[in-house]
């Protein structure tokens, strides 16, 4: 069996009376899951931490230098049909950052309101885990996939920490 990927997502967040009210999405233009909305995010190079990754991503991609990041989550994502994709990612929130959004030649970010997300453009796990986390809960999940992004299993956990 293939060796997991290494990756990170992040995500932008706003709060308005203390819930998460807006998230930075943003259109993966090419490569892994282009066409989707999704967070920054990549794979961690050799010697460096999830989180020291997931802010490089945000600033490579999305054009921001985050401040501080908090971790929400821990995702195994397997792919039936090609376990070349196999990944484990470890999920960010963020509400410090510093400069503009910018698209860059792999992303083109933008903000949505949490009551607008926009699903149907989305991975469809998404939907499982991310709701969690904008309650304020900390998420272990993992799915399988088959062919044409249908999910065959999944398992999402609320936990304590990690």
């Amino acid at each position: 069996m293939p060796r997991l990927r290494n990756c990170t997502l992040l995500y932008l967040i706003k709060r308005t009376d203390g819930r998460v009210s807006d998230i930075c999405l943003a259109m993966k233009k090419r490569g892994f899951g282009s066409g989707k909305w999704n967070g920054a995010g990549g794979k961690v190079e050799a010697g460096e931490s999830s989180e020291g990754a997931a802010r490089r991503e945000a600033r490579e991609e999305i054009g921001v230098s985050v401040k501080s990041a908090y971790k929400v989550g821990e995702l195994t994502f397997r792919f039936s049909h090609n376990p070349s994709w196999d990944h484990f990612v470890h999920a960010y929130f963020s509400e410090e950052w510093e400069g503009e959004l910018a698209e860059s030649d792999e992303m083109r970010p933008q903000w949505f309101r949490t009551e607008d997300i926009p699903w149907s453009g989305m991975w469809p796990d998404d939907q499982f885990w991310l709701p969690e986390m904008f309650r304020g809960n900390r998420i272990r999940a993992s799915f399988v996939f088959g062919e044409g992004d249908v999910i065959l299993e999944k398992q999402v956990e609320v936990i304590a920490n990690f």
